[in-house]
């Protein structure tokens, strides 16, 4: 007979939970001309670092498996040195600060934090609940006409982000609607597939209604992707009931059909007769390919683009991009990137630091891959490797259009801690319930 005291509930509850409240905190609004500085969910990661080095400390565990560690530090050599290749001391501490909150540190914290799917699919819930959040209020934007101004109205669905981060709330909305169709194409209950199927669904409209083409071409291609890991019979018929659903938004309730044909035909005409926004893009990877080729090894240092832009780029680049609307008066923006993260690697930080992050993505990728292959047929966790690898899809896609930056930025650090949790830990061991918490890349399995 044993006189065992009961566990305090506090230690029952998931490690994974300041996580999840960063992702909560983008919930809330973004106030009006920021300069797209640390927010609210940057401290709050911070916070969610030191939290996770305390734990480690306190249960004495061994942080990450050595190939958890490769994957995950490789980028550092790369990053290191384009900032000491930086214009300045502060600009090389900033973007060095930058890059390893999102590329390192915080997605070290998350799989540390993860400790199995269920703790998975708590954050991907907590991406669809943001993004419902996010897209409601997009879509109240686009009905009373109190959105960023687009084509001259102020339709454009932005959410609680302003006109300063027209992408967040599209970004919001697709690691969302991505996450639903990972979670409805699983084999967990039908009720849980029900709501996940519903929610994808009824994101589709804040996301249409976001005007973004970079993230409607990165959301199909890893939905795409998605029904094809799951099986042709289940592509086929998610795909009949989204077409359904669109045929039903845009040609029987009319919901901006002329502006989305137009914003939708416009991706096909971008080399033909590109407007102003798209000319400025490409004004901008051509002078970052031409830094590139300056520096081609190292690059011109952290924060150093917009330093040499006007160097390299033609007449052809204007002087910023207009935004208005959304509770903000009229800004001129200063174009300060490529909008392309790879042509923005390229160019801050050569060859190596290219190298060094991208080829880490590749073997997250890989391994996420392998950890799908070994679910595909019976077991569990078929939820978790759609809604990493989908994830993952999204972001490589999405870093062809865009870079990072805004407040929206943290997510992409949330996002590859539960992709490298999938792919270096929690795909491992998909054969065995999880047996608590695990550190790193080790199995869990009993």
């Amino acid at each position: 007979m044993t006189f065992a005291l009961p566990l305090p509930r506090a230690r029952t509850l998931s490690p994974v939970l300041p996580v999840a409240a960063v992702v909560a905190v983008l919930a809330l609004p973004v106030s009006p001309g920021g300069e797209g500085g640390a927010g609210p969910a940057d401290a709050l990661s911070a916070l969610v670092v030191l939290f996770c080095a305390v734990r480690l400390l306190r249960e004495r565990r061994r942080p990450l498996s050595r190939t958890s560690a490769v994957v995950l530090g490789l980028p550092v050599a790369g990053i290191a040195l384009a900032a000491l290749g930086a214009s300045s001391p502060g600009a090389g501490l900033t973007g060095l600060g930058r890059y390893l909150q999102v590329f390192v540190l915080v997605p070290a914290a998350v799989l540390l934090l993860i400790r199995g799917r269920s703790d998975l699919r708590l954050l991907a819930w907590a991406f669809v609940g943001l993004a419902g959040w996010q897209g409601a209020v997009g879509v109240h934007q686009f009905v009373t006409g109190t959105g960023a101004s687009y084509q001259g109205e102020t339709i454009r669905a932005v959410g609680t982000f302003g006109p300063q981060d027209v992408m967040g709330m599209a970004t919001v909305v697709s690691f969302g609607l991505v996450c639903a169709v990972g979670l409805a194409l699983g084999r967990t209950a039908v009720r849980q597939r029900a709501v996940a199927a519903a929610a994808a669904l009824a994101l589709l409209v804040p996301l249409a209604l976001s005007f973004s083409r970079g993230a409607w071409i990165a959301t199909v291609v890893a939905c795409s992707v998605q029904l094809g890991l799951a099986g042709l019979r289940r592509a086929l018929t998610v795909a009949a009931v989204a077409v359904a659903a669109g045929v039903v938004l845009v040609g029987g309730f009319g919901v901006g059909s002329a502006m989305l044909q137009e914003r939708i035909g416009s991706i096909t005409q971008v080399g033909d007769a590109p407007d102003q926004s798209v000319t400025d893009r490409y004004t901008m990877w051509a002078a970052a390919v031409g830094m590139w080729r300056e520096q081609p090894l190292t690059g011109v240092g952290l924060k150093g683009f917009p330093e040499h832009r006007d160097a390299h780029a033609s007449l052809a680049l204007s002087s910023g991009s207009d935004t208005d609307g959304a509770g903000s008066g009229f800004v001129r923006q200063p174009l300060l990137s490529p909008h392309n993260m790879y042509l923005l690697i390229l160019s801050e930080q050569g060859l190596i630091g290219l190298l060094a992050l991208a080829g880490g993505w590749l073997a997250l990728l890989a391994c996420g891959l392998r950890g799908w292959w070994a679910v595909r047929r019976a077991g569990p966790g078929l939820d978790c490797a759609l809604v990493a690898c989908g994830l993952l899809l999204w972001q490589l896609t999405d870093f062809m259009y865009a870079d990072i930056g805004g407040p929206s930025t943290v997510l992409t650090a949330v996002v590859l801690g539960v992709v490298a949790w999938w792919a270096l830990a929690g795909g491992r061991a998909v054969g065995a319930v999880p047996a608590g918490p695990a550190c790193g890349g080790e199995a869990q399995s009993r």
